[in-house]
């Protein structure tokens, strides 16, 4: 096997370019960009070091793509999946150009830096030492589409079945620490329709306010159940988690409220299935609505994010704990690694820079984090592709 790599820029260089092309995601369409430079990019650093690239758009999002480039063949090998989006961006509490990589104080500023373009000229670099090398099982990086939105882009690949592996690491920023565990996330929208009618009769109509207030009791009952159920040590928060988010009915002090809409999320620890969840939530809250001739919805407001463990002696988990010397955690953010398990791997999130400066404006990547990662990056392939 043999891959040209005397072209290829820098670590630097490379993230230069990466942060330069805008890659917003979100469900607001002002925000939404297109993520196909950043992927075009990728593969063109990477055919000429021996990958087979293919480049496949996600169904039913038109300027949206996942990559998929594969070093040797096998059966088994190893992903390194990172996503190419970005969350949006308040330019004026930027110090900074976001879309310019920027050195200050020992750190790389710019938007997607730890979050997580920054991974991708690691894992190239790293890829960049194992190309004229006999692989025995595949090296497979892969960069998806849409993370920070709607996850769609993961979502496809596991509709897809691809890519196969045996192992995937997701390089989120971890602050190269091992991560095995995250809650799950769901955001859900119920809403109560009655009758509107004059407040001094209340035969005239019926109170969707007053179903919405006896289901919120129901609700909040039902998380006390859970948390008695279940609960996980590993995490910080270490019981799953009910947030009643927003609430909106009626319209006059002397009217009786036709419409009240709540808007809640749940946080699901791993081993709570979210179909179960939302089937117990409309048995509990069916009879609410019958009761009171009410009529009722109940819907994701997204598909929502499952919870995800792997086992602490899985040997993925084994091996990246080896190679940073500390013991694989629980976090409390969402990740695509549900669905890369999905597709059969062991799968587990580390990479460099801290959740803390995700989602932040002067979002940054420390200097002292970039050798680390690629040694780290250069041993799993080593363990794992050979």
């Amino acid at each position: 096997m043999s891959g040209s790599i005397q072209h290829l820029p820098g670590i630097r260089e490379m993230l230069t370019r990466l942060i330069s092309q805008p890659s917003i995601s979100s469900a607001s369409a002002e925000w939404d960009h297109s993520n196909e430079p950043v992927v075009r990019t990728l593969a063109e650093w990477l055919e000429p070091m021996g990958f087979k690239v293919e480049i496949l758009e996600v169904p039913g999002l038109p300027g949206k793509y996942n990559l998929i480039a594969t070093l040797g063949s096998g059966p088994g090998g190893l992903v390194l999946s990172g996503h190419t989006d970005t969350v949006p961006f308040d330019d004026k509490r930027w110090q900074s150009d976001p879309f310019t990589l920027t050195e200050r104080d020992d750190r790389w500023y710019g938007l997607g830096t730890c979050d997580m373009k920054g991974f991708f000229p690691l894992a190239i670099e790293a890829a960049k030492a194992f190309v004229d090398q006999d692989l025995k099982q595949p090296l497979i990086i892969l960069a998806t589409a849409d993370e920070e939105s709607s996850m769609d882009g993961a979502r496809a690949l596991a509709e897809a079945g691809r890519p196969k592996a045996r192992y995937a690491v997701i390089g989120e920023p971890t602050g190269l620490k091992p991560v095995r565990m995250h809650k799950g996330i769901m955001m859900e929208r119920l809403v109560f329709e009655g009758q509107s009618g004059h407040s001094s009769d209340p035969s005239l109509g019926r109170n969707a306010m007053e179903g919405m207030h006896e289901a919120l009791g129901e609700l909040l009952a039902l998380r006390s159940g859970w948390q008695a159920k279940y609960s996980n040590p590993n995490f910080k928060v270490q019981l799953p988690t009910m947030n009643l988010g927003c609430i909106h009915g009626g319209d006059n002090p002397n009217r009786i409220c036709a419409r009240c809409e709540l808007h809640f999320d749940l946080r699901p620890l791993p081993g709570m299935d979210m179909k179960a969840l939302r089937q117990e939530i409309l048995d509990t809250l069916q009879p609410v609505a019958k009761s009171r001739e009410l009529s009722l919805t109940f819907e994701p407001l997204f598909d929502g994010v499952p919870p995800f463990e792997t086992p602490a002696e899985a040997e993925l988990v084994r091996a990246c704990e080896k190679l940073t010397g500390h013991t694989a955690e629980a976090v409390a953010f969402a990740t695509e690694a549900p669905w890369l398990q999905k597709l059969g791997m062991e799968t587990l999130v580390m990479g460099p820079g801290y959740i803390d400066q995700a989602h932040q404006p002067d979002e940054f990547l420390e200097l002292s984090q970039l050798d680390p990662a690629v040694k780290i990056l250069k041993g799993l392939i080593t363990r794992f592709c050979f």
